[in-house]
């Protein structure tokens, strides 16, 4: 039994709504910049009038959303937070789903060993975020070219893309470890959301309030903000090697649980 393969079929019609889902979005986003910009409106003087509050919820940043790059940008935080959930309720169910379907015993007592099911099945996880990346990146830069007047920005979306992916394989294993370590792995992947979600309103809380900028290194969403990659010099060294040690542990936890999961659950 090819476990890869059963895997990636199985996940194959979610991967594509998944595909189509964030297509829809870089194709619905630079569609709202065409419309502000032809209609002669200043966009930044429209956010100005916004609450504080409210433009950080929004992912309004220290950007010139008149321009194609500021406005992808904005736009980049929701690519990013479809992309993170993705992969975090991927992460979750690729492991818990052989107890959900029942299956769970009939997997181990095949001549396979725990080490080669989990890799097979991480493998998988990867492969279907390595495929949303690229349908991101280049949906990102064709329709950026319409928008942009022929002028390129590509190597700015390349190392927001690199930045997406290093958060997509953080919140997968998130989710993975999750369901190795809980004796009921059902529950794994809205836990993995909830995580999520809570990162998330914790940036929104640093924009808020500059004191608690301290705080910045327990949410992967301040890693590589957009604002940060495309015009404060790329990729943070540090917010790399946090996220790779992060990856690594909760790997190891991810083998380490699945090892030691009961056969009757």
């Amino acid at each position: 039994m090819n476990i890869f393969r059963k895997e990636m079929k199985s996940h194959r019609k979610s991967l594509i709504f998944w595909c189509i889902g964030v297509f829809l979005m870089v194709v619905s986003g630079m569609a709202k910049y065409d419309a502000y910009s032809s209609s002669g409106q200043s966009i930044n003087d429209l956010v100005a009038d916004l609450p504080q509050s409210l433009r950080a919820v929004l992912g309004f940043g220290a950007v010139d959303l008149s321009k194609v790059g500021g406005y992808y940008a904005l736009l980049f935080l929701y690519l990013l937070l479809m992309a993170t959930i993705h992969a975090a309720m991927l992460g979750a169910t690729i492991i818990a789903k052989e107890e959900r379907d029942k299956t769970f015993e009939f997997l181990f007592v095949k001549p396979v060993s725990r080490t080669t099911i989990i890799t097979a099945k991480l493998a998988a996880a990867f492969t279907n975020i390595v495929i949303f990346n690229l349908v991101t990146y280049f949906s990102s830069i064709i329709l950026i070219a319409k928008y942009n007047g022929g002028k390129s920005i590509n190597g700015d979306i390349a190392l927001l893309m690199i930045g997406m992916f290093i958060l997509q394989l953080l919140f997968m294993v998130i989710g993975s470890a999750l369901a190795a370590v809980k004796k009921k792995p059902k529950t794994a992947a809205s836990q993995a959301t909830g995580i999520l979600l809570l990162t998330y309103m914790l940036s929104i809380a640093i924009d808020l309030n500059e004191h608690i900028e301290g705080l910045k290194y327990l949410t992967p969403f301040k890693y590589f903000e957009a604002k940060n990659v495309m015009f404060g010099g790329g990729l943070d060294f540090v917010f790399v090697v946090i996220s790779t040690v992060l990856i690594a542990v909760l790997s190891y936890v991810t083998y380490v649980f699945y090892q030691k999961r009961d056969l009757h659950v």
